[in-house]
């Protein structure tokens, strides 16, 4: 795959983030997931709308202008002649010193990654899960609350979701189903339709 990063086009072993970046260190950055089919971006401007919202949400400039970043999203898939695909147009904060001083990363790092969609799981020798339903357990781990941190800001950090996917897979399951700090089911760790 061709990936975008740092304002160049390049092949996706040769993308590098330094170790210094904030979001390798803290992950301090924004990203958004869209979806292409049949060569159309789905709810394009609502997406990037979404991505400028959780970068201004954690005070974070981004280099590009809606505009740019739509052109780099369109080109990336063009580089890599998909029809189909997940988008991932990813920023963070950039590289700075150790740390969690923001103000300290003078550059963030902007990014776009592609990679083939799997639309129809029977393609791969599965039944769609709306025919099949998927296996889930309800996990230890709660969901962060929205006081403490906004559900609307798609922040790189991610390390909630990624302990209750881990708690789904030693129960033997393919998801995790979170509870509120009041008890009540509120949602799962990510999106199963496509695993």
């Amino acid at each position: 795959m061709i990936i975008y990063v740092n304002g160049d086009f390049v092949p996706e072993q040769d993308a590098k983030v330094s170790v210094y970046d904030h979001g390798f260190l803290y992950g301090d950055g924004v990203f958004e997931g869209i979806r292409s089919y049949d060569g159309r971006i789905f709810g394009l401007d609502e997406h990037v709308d979404r991505f400028y919202e959780s970068a201004q949400s954690i005070m974070l400039e981004l280099p590009l202008s809606r505009t740019e970043l739509k052109e780099v999203i369109l080109e990336t898939l063009r580089r890599n002649n998909l029809r189909d695909a997940y988008i991932r147009p990813v920023a963070s904060r950039g590289v700075g010193p150790l740390g969690l001083d923001p103000t300290k990363c003078p550059k963030p790092t902007p990014g776009i990654i592609v990679d083939a969609e799997i639309r129809h799981p029977e393609d791969i020798g599965q039944k769609p899960a709306s025919e099949s339903g998927i296996k889930a357990v309800t996990v230890a781990t709660r969901r962060n609350n929205p006081d403490v941190l906004s559900p609307r800001v798609k922040s790189t950090n991610y390390l909630n979701n990624i302990l209750a996917k881990l708690q789904a897979h030693a129960a033997g399951d393919r998801e995790s189903i979170f509870l509120n700090a009041q008890g009540f089911v509120c949602e799962l760790t990510g999106e199963t339709c496509s695993l």
